[in-house]
Protein backbone atom coordinates (compact mmCIF):
# COMPACT_ATOMS: atom_id res chain seq x y z
CA UNK A 1 0.00 0.00 0.00
CA UNK A 2 2.88 2.34 0.81
CA UNK A 3 4.41 1.67 -2.60
CA UNK A 4 1.09 2.41 -4.32
CA UNK A 5 0.67 5.71 -2.47
CA UNK A 6 4.25 6.69 -3.29
CA UNK A 7 3.87 5.92 -6.98
CA UNK A 8 0.56 7.79 -7.07
CA UNK A 9 2.17 10.85 -5.46
CA UNK A 10 5.02 10.73 -7.97
CA UNK A 11 2.53 10.54 -10.83
CA UNK A 12 0.58 13.56 -9.57
CA UNK A 13 3.82 15.55 -9.14
CA UNK A 14 4.94 14.64 -12.66
CA UNK A 15 1.56 15.67 -14.05
CA UNK A 16 1.86 19.06 -12.36
CA UNK A 17 5.39 19.55 -13.71
CA UNK A 18 4.23 18.80 -17.26
CA UNK A 19 1.31 21.21 -16.91
CA UNK A 20 3.59 23.94 -15.54
CA UNK A 21 6.12 23.57 -18.36
CA UNK A 22 3.32 23.67 -20.92
CA UNK A 23 1.91 26.80 -19.32
CA UNK A 24 5.27 28.60 -19.48
CA UNK A 25 6.16 27.47 -23.01
CA UNK A 26 2.71 28.36 -24.33
CA UNK A 27 3.00 31.91 -22.99
CA UNK A 28 6.53 32.21 -24.40
CA UNK A 29 5.41 31.23 -27.91
CA UNK A 30 4.94 34.10 -30.39
CA UNK A 31 1.44 35.37 -31.04
CA UNK A 32 -1.10 37.34 -29.03
CA UNK A 33 -4.52 35.66 -28.53
CA UNK A 34 -6.19 39.06 -28.13
CA UNK A 35 -4.83 40.31 -31.46
CA UNK A 36 -6.14 37.19 -33.21
CA UNK A 37 -9.67 37.62 -31.83
CA UNK A 38 -10.27 41.20 -32.91
CA UNK A 39 -10.37 42.87 -36.31
CA UNK A 40 -7.04 43.70 -37.97
CA UNK A 41 -8.06 47.36 -38.05
CA UNK A 42 -8.56 47.53 -34.28
CA UNK A 43 -6.64 50.11 -32.31
CA UNK A 44 -4.09 49.49 -29.58
CA UNK A 45 -6.74 50.39 -27.01
CA UNK A 46 -9.01 47.66 -28.38
CA UNK A 47 -6.18 45.12 -28.09
CA UNK A 48 -5.49 46.21 -24.51
CA UNK A 49 -9.18 45.93 -23.67
CA UNK A 50 -9.33 42.41 -25.14
CA UNK A 51 -6.23 41.38 -23.19
CA UNK A 52 -7.84 42.64 -20.00
CA UNK A 53 -11.02 40.68 -20.71
CA UNK A 54 -8.99 37.51 -21.22
CA UNK A 55 -6.88 38.11 -18.13
CA UNK A 56 -3.67 38.35 -20.14
CA UNK A 57 -2.72 41.78 -18.79
CA UNK A 58 -1.81 40.35 -15.41
CA UNK A 59 1.74 39.23 -14.58
CA UNK A 60 2.62 35.66 -15.54
CA UNK A 61 2.87 34.38 -11.92
CA UNK A 62 -0.61 35.75 -11.24
CA UNK A 63 -2.00 34.05 -14.36
CA UNK A 64 -0.35 30.79 -13.30
CA UNK A 65 -1.72 31.03 -9.76
CA UNK A 66 -5.25 31.69 -11.05
CA UNK A 67 -5.06 28.80 -13.52
CA UNK A 68 -3.56 26.41 -10.95
CA UNK A 69 -6.15 27.31 -8.33
CA UNK A 70 -8.97 26.75 -10.81
CA UNK A 71 -7.44 23.40 -11.84
CA UNK A 72 -7.36 22.24 -8.22
CA UNK A 73 -11.08 23.03 -8.07
CA UNK A 74 -11.68 20.94 -11.21
CA UNK A 75 -12.15 23.94 -13.50
CA UNK A 76 -10.30 24.33 -16.81
CA UNK A 77 -11.49 27.83 -17.64
CA UNK A 78 -13.32 29.10 -20.73
CA UNK A 79 -12.21 28.97 -24.35
CA UNK A 80 -10.91 32.26 -25.71
CA UNK A 81 -12.51 31.57 -29.10
CA UNK A 82 -15.94 30.07 -28.37
CA UNK A 83 -16.34 31.38 -24.78
CA UNK A 84 -17.54 27.92 -23.79
CA UNK A 85 -16.18 26.05 -20.76
CA UNK A 86 -13.14 24.01 -21.77
CA UNK A 87 -14.72 20.92 -20.22
CA UNK A 88 -17.64 21.24 -22.64
CA UNK A 89 -15.29 21.64 -25.60
CA UNK A 90 -13.29 18.57 -24.58
CA UNK A 91 -16.41 16.50 -23.90
CA UNK A 92 -17.62 17.22 -27.43
CA UNK A 93 -14.35 16.13 -29.05
CA UNK A 94 -13.37 13.28 -26.72
CA UNK A 95 -15.90 10.63 -27.90
CA UNK A 96 -14.76 11.10 -31.51
CA UNK A 97 -11.12 10.40 -30.65
CA UNK A 98 -12.01 7.56 -28.30
CA UNK A 99 -14.09 5.79 -30.93
CA UNK A 100 -11.45 6.27 -33.61
CA UNK A 101 -8.50 5.48 -31.35
CA UNK A 102 -9.86 2.47 -29.46
CA UNK A 103 -11.03 0.69 -32.60
CA UNK A 104 -7.66 1.24 -34.29
CA UNK A 105 -5.76 0.26 -31.12
CA UNK A 106 -7.53 -3.09 -30.82
CA UNK A 107 -6.98 -3.83 -34.50
CA UNK A 108 -3.36 -2.69 -34.14
CA UNK A 109 -2.54 -5.24 -31.47
CA UNK A 110 -4.49 -8.07 -33.05
CA UNK A 111 -2.85 -7.58 -36.44
CA UNK A 112 0.57 -6.67 -35.05
CA UNK A 113 0.84 -9.69 -32.74
CA UNK A 114 -0.39 -11.99 -35.51
CA UNK A 115 2.12 -10.66 -38.05
CA UNK A 116 4.96 -10.67 -35.50
CA UNK A 117 4.21 -14.25 -34.49
CA UNK A 118 4.17 -15.38 -38.12
CA UNK A 119 7.49 -13.63 -38.69
CA UNK A 120 9.03 -15.31 -35.64
CA UNK A 121 7.72 -18.73 -36.73
CA UNK A 122 9.20 -18.19 -40.22
CA UNK A 123 12.32 -16.38 -39.04
CA UNK A 124 14.92 -16.00 -41.76
CA UNK A 125 12.62 -17.23 -44.51
CA UNK A 126 11.08 -15.35 -47.44
CA UNK A 127 7.83 -14.71 -45.53
CA UNK A 128 9.75 -13.11 -42.66
CA UNK A 129 11.82 -11.00 -45.05
CA UNK A 130 8.80 -9.80 -47.01
CA UNK A 131 6.80 -8.89 -43.90
CA UNK A 132 9.83 -7.15 -42.38
CA UNK A 133 10.28 -4.95 -45.45
CA UNK A 134 6.57 -4.10 -45.61
CA UNK A 135 6.24 -3.38 -41.87
CA UNK A 136 9.36 -1.22 -41.87
CA UNK A 137 8.14 0.79 -44.86
CA UNK A 138 4.69 1.35 -43.35
CA UNK A 139 6.11 2.20 -39.92
CA UNK A 140 8.47 4.77 -41.44
CA UNK A 141 5.72 6.45 -43.49
CA UNK A 142 4.39 9.70 -41.99
CA UNK A 143 0.76 9.40 -40.96
CA UNK A 144 -0.34 12.40 -43.03
CA UNK A 145 1.37 11.00 -46.13
CA UNK A 146 -0.26 7.60 -45.67
CA UNK A 147 -3.63 9.29 -45.11
CA UNK A 148 -3.36 11.26 -48.35
CA UNK A 149 -2.16 8.15 -50.22
CA UNK A 150 -5.22 6.19 -49.09
CA UNK A 151 -7.50 9.07 -50.08
CA UNK A 152 -5.88 9.25 -53.52
CA UNK A 153 -6.24 5.50 -53.97
CA UNK A 154 -9.65 4.66 -52.53
CA UNK A 155 -11.53 7.92 -53.11
CA UNK A 156 -10.30 9.78 -56.18
CA UNK A 157 -8.62 6.73 -57.72
CA UNK A 158 -11.73 4.61 -57.27
CA UNK A 159 -13.84 7.28 -58.95
CA UNK A 160 -11.39 7.60 -61.84
CA UNK A 161 -11.26 3.85 -62.37
CA UNK A 162 -15.05 3.63 -62.58
CA UNK A 163 -15.75 1.87 -59.29
CA UNK A 164 -19.42 1.96 -58.26
CA UNK A 165 -20.28 4.62 -55.65
CA UNK A 166 -20.76 1.97 -52.95
CA UNK A 167 -17.08 1.02 -53.24
CA UNK A 168 -15.73 4.58 -53.16
CA UNK A 169 -14.69 5.44 -49.63
CA UNK A 170 -15.44 8.97 -48.37
CA UNK A 171 -12.36 11.03 -47.61
CA UNK A 172 -13.49 13.76 -45.24
CA UNK A 173 -15.86 14.20 -42.32
CA UNK A 174 -17.79 11.72 -40.20
CA UNK A 175 -20.99 11.54 -42.23
CA UNK A 176 -22.50 12.46 -45.56
CA UNK A 177 -23.88 16.03 -45.24
CA UNK A 178 -26.61 15.12 -47.73
CA UNK A 179 -27.57 11.92 -45.91
CA UNK A 180 -30.30 13.44 -43.78
CA UNK A 181 -30.42 10.53 -41.30
CA UNK A 182 -29.60 10.37 -37.61
CA UNK A 183 -29.39 7.88 -34.78
CA UNK A 184 -28.72 4.23 -35.52
CA UNK A 185 -29.66 4.68 -39.18
CA UNK A 186 -26.56 6.85 -39.62
CA UNK A 187 -24.25 4.11 -38.31
CA UNK A 188 -23.48 2.52 -41.73
CA UNK A 189 -22.51 5.93 -43.12
CA UNK A 190 -20.33 6.61 -40.04
CA UNK A 191 -18.57 3.26 -40.46
CA UNK A 192 -17.84 4.00 -44.13
CA UNK A 193 -16.30 7.34 -43.18
CA UNK A 194 -14.23 5.63 -40.45
CA UNK A 195 -12.60 3.04 -42.74
CA UNK A 196 -9.76 5.22 -44.06
CA UNK A 197 -8.73 6.92 -40.78
CA UNK A 198 -8.94 3.63 -38.85
CA UNK A 199 -6.91 1.83 -41.51
CA UNK A 200 -4.27 4.57 -41.41
CA UNK A 201 -3.84 4.40 -37.64
CA UNK A 202 -4.00 0.59 -37.63
CA UNK A 203 -1.40 0.17 -40.38
CA UNK A 204 1.19 2.39 -38.70
CA UNK A 205 0.57 0.98 -35.23
CA UNK A 206 0.47 -2.66 -36.33
CA UNK A 207 3.79 -2.28 -38.15
CA UNK A 208 5.47 -1.18 -34.91
CA UNK A 209 3.78 -3.87 -32.80
CA UNK A 210 4.78 -6.52 -35.35
CA UNK A 211 8.44 -5.57 -35.08
CA UNK A 212 8.28 -5.73 -31.29
CA UNK A 213 6.29 -8.97 -31.25
CA UNK A 214 8.69 -10.65 -33.67
CA UNK A 215 11.65 -10.00 -31.38
CA UNK A 216 9.73 -10.94 -28.24
CA UNK A 217 8.30 -14.19 -29.64
CA UNK A 218 11.69 -15.15 -31.08
CA UNK A 219 13.33 -14.68 -27.66
CA UNK A 220 10.68 -16.74 -25.88
CA UNK A 221 10.85 -19.47 -28.54
CA UNK A 222 14.53 -19.96 -27.79
CA UNK A 223 13.99 -20.65 -24.09
CA UNK A 224 14.56 -24.12 -22.69
CA UNK A 225 10.97 -24.91 -21.71
CA UNK A 226 9.73 -24.13 -25.24
CA UNK A 227 12.41 -26.35 -26.75
CA UNK A 228 11.41 -29.10 -24.33
CA UNK A 229 7.74 -28.80 -25.27
CA UNK A 230 8.69 -28.94 -28.94
CA UNK A 231 10.81 -32.06 -28.33
CA UNK A 232 7.83 -33.73 -26.67
CA UNK A 233 5.87 -33.38 -29.90
CA UNK A 234 3.56 -30.49 -28.93
CA UNK A 235 1.76 -29.16 -31.98
CA UNK A 236 2.80 -25.78 -33.37
CA UNK A 237 -0.53 -24.09 -32.55
CA UNK A 238 -0.45 -25.34 -28.95
CA UNK A 239 3.21 -24.39 -28.63
CA UNK A 240 2.64 -20.77 -29.65
CA UNK A 241 -0.73 -20.25 -27.96
CA UNK A 242 -0.11 -21.94 -24.61
CA UNK A 243 3.64 -21.58 -24.17
CA UNK A 244 5.08 -18.74 -26.24
CA UNK A 245 2.33 -16.11 -26.28
CA UNK A 246 1.32 -16.76 -22.69
CA UNK A 247 4.86 -16.01 -21.51
CA UNK A 248 5.04 -12.99 -23.80
CA UNK A 249 1.81 -11.59 -22.34
CA UNK A 250 3.35 -9.40 -19.62
CA UNK A 251 5.51 -7.23 -21.94
CA UNK A 252 2.62 -6.95 -24.39
CA UNK A 253 0.27 -5.74 -21.65
CA UNK A 254 2.80 -3.09 -20.64
CA UNK A 255 3.10 -2.08 -24.29
CA UNK A 256 -0.69 -1.88 -24.53
CA UNK A 257 -0.77 0.40 -21.48
CA UNK A 258 1.90 2.62 -23.02
CA UNK A 259 -0.06 2.73 -26.28
CA UNK A 260 -3.32 3.79 -24.63
CA UNK A 261 -2.47 7.52 -24.60
CA UNK A 262 -1.95 7.24 -28.35
CA UNK A 263 -5.72 6.72 -28.59
CA UNK A 264 -5.96 10.49 -28.25
CA UNK A 265 -2.53 11.91 -28.97
CA UNK A 266 -1.70 9.71 -31.93
CA UNK A 267 -4.58 10.85 -34.10
CA UNK A 268 -3.60 14.53 -34.45
CA UNK A 269 -2.54 14.39 -38.11
CA UNK A 270 -5.11 11.78 -39.09
CA UNK A 271 -8.02 13.76 -37.66
CA UNK A 272 -6.71 16.90 -39.35
CA UNK A 273 -6.38 15.24 -42.77
CA UNK A 274 -9.77 13.48 -42.62
CA UNK A 275 -11.54 16.44 -40.93
CA UNK A 276 -12.73 14.48 -37.92
CA UNK A 277 -13.75 16.82 -35.05
CA UNK A 278 -11.78 14.97 -32.38
CA UNK A 279 -9.14 15.89 -29.82
CA UNK A 280 -6.31 15.94 -32.34
CA UNK A 281 -7.95 18.42 -34.68
CA UNK A 282 -9.17 20.46 -31.71
CA UNK A 283 -5.62 20.72 -30.35
CA UNK A 284 -4.18 21.81 -33.71
CA UNK A 285 -6.86 24.47 -34.20
CA UNK A 286 -6.48 25.70 -30.62
CA UNK A 287 -2.70 26.07 -30.99
CA UNK A 288 -3.14 28.05 -34.20
CA UNK A 289 -5.73 30.29 -32.52
CA UNK A 290 -3.61 30.65 -29.33
CA UNK A 291 -6.58 29.39 -27.34
CA UNK A 292 -4.58 28.90 -24.13
CA UNK A 293 -7.30 27.36 -21.92
CA UNK A 294 -8.21 24.67 -24.48
CA UNK A 295 -4.55 23.82 -25.15
CA UNK A 296 -3.86 23.56 -21.42
CA UNK A 297 -6.96 21.42 -20.83
CA UNK A 298 -6.05 19.03 -23.64
CA UNK A 299 -2.43 18.87 -22.43
CA UNK A 300 -3.46 18.00 -18.88
CA UNK A 301 -5.73 15.28 -20.26
CA UNK A 302 -2.98 13.87 -22.50
CA UNK A 303 -0.38 13.97 -19.74
CA UNK A 304 -2.72 12.29 -17.26
CA UNK A 305 -3.37 9.48 -19.73
CA UNK A 306 0.34 8.91 -20.37
CA UNK A 307 1.39 9.02 -16.70
CA UNK A 308 -1.40 6.90 -15.28
CA UNK A 309 -1.28 4.41 -18.14
CA UNK A 310 2.39 3.85 -17.29
CA UNK A 311 1.44 3.47 -13.63
CA UNK A 312 -1.30 0.96 -14.49
CA UNK A 313 1.12 -1.04 -16.62
CA UNK A 314 3.71 -1.19 -13.83
CA UNK A 315 1.09 -2.28 -11.29
CA UNK A 316 -0.27 -4.95 -13.65
CA UNK A 317 3.11 -6.62 -14.15
CA UNK A 318 3.22 -8.50 -10.80
CA UNK A 319 -0.27 -9.87 -11.42
CA UNK A 320 0.74 -11.20 -14.84
CA UNK A 321 4.28 -12.36 -14.06
CA UNK A 322 4.84 -14.05 -10.67
CA UNK A 323 8.60 -13.56 -11.07
CA UNK A 324 8.11 -9.83 -10.54
CA UNK A 325 6.31 -10.20 -7.22
CA UNK A 326 8.16 -9.29 -4.07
Amino acid sequence: MRVLVGRLAQSILLLWIVATLTFVLLRAAPGDPAALLIAPSASAADVARARAELGLNRPLPVQYARWGGALLEGKLGDSFVTREPVSVVLERALPVSLGLGLSSLLLTFLLGILVGTVQAAQRGGPVDTTLTVLSTAVYAAPSYWLSLALVALFTYGAARWGFPPALRLPAFGMRDPAGGVSGWRALPDLLRHAILPVCTLTAIGAAGIARYSRTLVSDVTGLAFVQTARAKGVSRSTLYLHHVLRNALAPLVVLFALALPGVLAGSVFVETVFAWPGMGRLLVNSILARDYPVVMGATVLYAALVIFANLAGDLALPALDPRRRS
